[in-house]
């Protein structure tokens, strides 16, 4: 029986399939080194282009964990709905928690999303951030939210 081989595919030719076979794609980036201390994250990238919607960047959920609520946000904006900005709303997580989604500086976090600017070039481009709240509803900037949470989901985007 001959071994199936797999080839892996450069980071460009990777986002290009992604583009071409979804219209938008997922950026994993791994927790930084003590130094700078920022936690895991992963960000969209081209939905600018597919729906005229911000990109969504998520810290402190596996990429895995990401991709699944990223392909919810992304099919329901396909679907011609719309998510408020700055301001808390239901109908995307189980039990009608909470979501935010935030805009983010890009002046102040453009090395965040260093794959946005490959992707856009010279266009310009939008990054919010989607917050997740913990099981009991509590939010990053809520006396309730977890101590042991704190590095996991900072919050960079701005009311």
């Amino acid at each position: 029986m001959t071994e199936p081989t797999y080839e892996p595919m450069e980071h460009e030719e990777k986002l290009a399939w992604m583009l071409e076979t979804h219209g938008w794609g997922i950026e994993p980036v791994a927790p930084s080194d003590q130094k700078d201390l920022r936690p895991a994250y992963s960000y969209t990238f081209g939905l600018e282009a597919l729906v005229g919607h911000p990109e969504i960047a998520i810290f402190g959920l596996a990429p895995v964990a990401a991709r699944g609520l990223l392909d919810l946000i992304v099919n329901h904006l396909r679907l011609g709905g719309t998510l408020p900005i700055g301001e808390p709303f239901t109908g995307l997580l189980d039990s009608d928690q909470l979501s935010v989604l935030l805009n983010i500086d890009i002046d102040q976090f453009e090395e965040y999303f260093p794959t946005l600017n490959q992707i856009y070039g010279d266009q310009e481009w939008r990054v919010c951030q989607f917050l997740w709240p913990h099981r009991d509803g509590a939010f990053p900037w809520d006396e309730a939210w977890p101590e042991q949470l704190r590095y996991a989901q900072p919050v960079i985007g701005n009311w």
